[in-house]
């Protein structure tokens, strides 16, 4: 677990955060960076069938921008709500499709902590075809 990690990721997503307005159909932005350094960035897409978390939005930007593997993701609110831990589906899929990616979370005293996706989530189900037992 590292404490107050990749703050250009942050800045990242936090920008994009703040120019989402209050638009409620957009209303969380995400930043992904790859094994290159590169940084790939996303939003939500709220509909009520469901839709997208900006996680998911940008995990597709990523493949869409040929990006390297994804090494770390974080996901910030609009209107100030700072850094938001994914939901269960974010988990899973990011469990599944990127095994090693650290997630940025909401950490003590205000700081920001870098978890490897297993932490969020523990006693998973096992994509056979994605990941080893």
């Amino acid at each position: 677990m590292t404490e107050n990690p990749d703050p250009a990721l942050l800045h990242a997503a936090t920008a994009l955060a703040a120019r989402l307005g209050t638009d409620d159909n957009h209303s969380v932005a995400a930043a992904a960076r790859d094994a290159k350094g590169r940084v790939v960035t996303g939003v939500n897409v709220h509909h009520f069938t469901g839709g997208p978390c900006a996680e998911l939005v940008v995990l597709g930007a990523a493949v869409a921008e040929g990006a390297a593997p994804l090494v770390r993701i974080v996901a910030v609110g609009d209107r100030g709500r700072g850094v938001l831990p994914p939901c269960g589906r974010c988990r899973q899929t990011l469990l599944d499709l990127w095994p090693e990616i650290e997630v940025l979370v909401p950490g003590a005293g205000g700081g920001v902590r870098a978890v490897p996706v297993r932490e969020l989530l523990p006693h998973t189900y096992v994509w056979a075809e994605h990941q080893e037992p």
